[in-house]
């Protein structure tokens, strides 16, 4: 079975650190897809349709920032 760093390289998509190893306290939005398996245009729907969305982010000079303690909490069935 491959893990998902070997598929996303066959298939020549962006792969990030695992999630558990993420220092960071915010991602960028790709990276934030990435981990939700979901498309960044997705990501960016959820941002538009705030509070409903299911993940919050905040906003950096224009672009997203996806709290990493929101995708865990999501990965997990924790969130809302």
């Amino acid at each position: 079975m491959q893990t998902v760093q070997q598929t996303a390289a066959a298939h020549n998509l962006p792969t990030f650190p695992p999630l558990e190893q993420e220092t960071r306290s915010h991602v960028p939005t790709d990276q934030a897809a990435f981990y939700c398996m979901r498309a960044p245009q997705t990501m960016r729907m959820w941002a538009a349709l705030e509070p409903k969305g299911a993940i919050k982010p905040i906003r950096v000079n224009g672009r997203l920032a996806w709290p990493v303690a929101a995708i865990k909490s999501l990965l997990a069935g924790d969130a809302k």
